[in-house]
């Protein structure tokens, strides 16, 4: 049986792999579970533009009017993909995991763990204004002045205004999941008192985004690479992109702030590899190597419910009662963008998967699959 003290060199192009007979599954079981995944495309068009020229991810939450414009850079997706970890190890692999692609929201999954090191860092705490600590417009009404970090990480903020030319409204009432009713998508509603209600909305993400790179005084992208890829011997492959409107000058340079996603286009472009070891970094705790590279008691604080979505925590999908993924362990953790992208963050079972391509609705049943393979 596999060791959680097992850590993957940092040399990304090695590392160590498992037969899955000596990690406790049974190898056809696998091998079903890998064909499973690859059968399960994504319906999205391969080169994300449908051929009337619309861009998937607006067709996909009925988005129109003034804040539609596609401002970031799209890459054609990959096929199918997947990489499964036991133990630290590499126990299945299908597809071009070494590919870069587009991976939409899980971006918002890794500003939750630079956030974590921005309040190890003691630059802000959780439950701090974030207009105490960062200055300008975005915190200077009387409604925005309310808004805490915490409220940003928990998707609870109803910050309310427009950023890189997206207004807040353009996500109001929009809904998630297979079969969404987006109908009402974009509709201006009443906000409510931050830090009461839910709701996912990309604008105010990207305040999050931008937020943090003034705290950090640097682009999020290098603080990423410095303190969490290069440790845990991520490739040199994968990029965050922001818009062509998304520039900032800090402290006399033009510093681009990046979105947690894809919706108008950029956001993380990266390899099923590299997510399978970030999500190893969440499994073990923040720890990697002997480093401690984010405080377990983010970590834990991270993945705990919102009061207003006991479902997320801070920017992670969270499977209490097993009621988003009825085949995965209730103690699941999952980071997930559309198209579908996701990383299954497995600690019960000492298990990570990160996929790729994969038609949203048919995850469960993955799940099942590798539950099913093991002995």
């Amino acid at each position: 049986m596999t060791s959680t003290a097992f850590t993957p060199a940092t040399d990304a192009a090695g590392w160590e792999t498992i037969a899955p007979e000596a990690a406790g599954f049974d190898a056809a079981g696998l091998k079903a579970a890998a064909e499973f995944s690859t059968a399960s495309e994504s319906p999205w068009p391969m080169s994300l533009y449908y051929p009337d020229g619309r861009y998937v991810g607006i067709v996909e939450w009925n988005e129109t009017g003034p804040w539609s414009e596609i401002v970031g850079p799209v890459m054609p997706r990959g096929k199918p993909a997947g990489v499964l970890l036991k133990g630290g190890r590499i126990v299945a692999e299908w597809g071009e995991t070494t590919r870069a692609d587009m991976t939409f929201s899980i971006a918002k999954s890794y500003l939750a763990i630079l956030a974590g090191l921005a309040i190890d860092d003691g630059l802000f705490k959780v439950d701090d204004r974030v207009g105490a600590s960062v200055d300008g417009p975005f915190f200077e009404s009387a409604h925005n002045a309310q808004i805490t970090w915490r409220h940003l990480l928990q998707g609870s903020s109803e910050w309310q205004g427009t950023i890189f030319e997206k207004s807040d409204q353009v996500d109001h009432n929009r809904q998630l999941g297979a079969g969404a009713d987006n109908s009402r998508k974009g509709h201006l509603r009443e906000l409510k008192t931050p830090g009461t209600f839910y709701e996912y909305n990309d604008v105010r993400v990207n305040v999050l985004s931008y937020a943090l790179m003034r705290r950090f005084g640097r682009a999020l992208p290098e603080v990423l690479k410095e303190r969490i890829m290069d440790p845990i011997g991520a490739s040199q492959d994968w990029r965050w992109h922001g818009y062509r409107n998304s520039f900032v000058e800090m402290d006399g340079r033009q510093v681009q702030s990046v979105p947690g996603g894809g919706h108008w286009g950029g956001g993380l472009f990266i390899s099923a590899r590299d997510h399978a070891r970030v999500g190893l970094l969440v499994a073990r705790q923040g720890a990697w190597g002997g480093r401690q590279l984010i405080s377990q008691g983010y970590i834990a604080d991270m993945l705990t419910p919102s009061p207003t979505n006991g479902d997320y925590g801070y920017l992670w999908w969270l499977n209490i009662g097993q009621k988003r993924y009825r085949n995965a362990p209730a103690t699941s953790a999952f980071a997930l963008g559309a198209g579908t992208n996701l990383i299954w963050v497995n600690p019960e079972q000492d298990m990570v998967a990160a996929l790729r391509w994969m038609n949203q609705t048919t995850f469960d049943a993955f799940f099942a699959h590798v539950q099913a393979a093991m002995r």
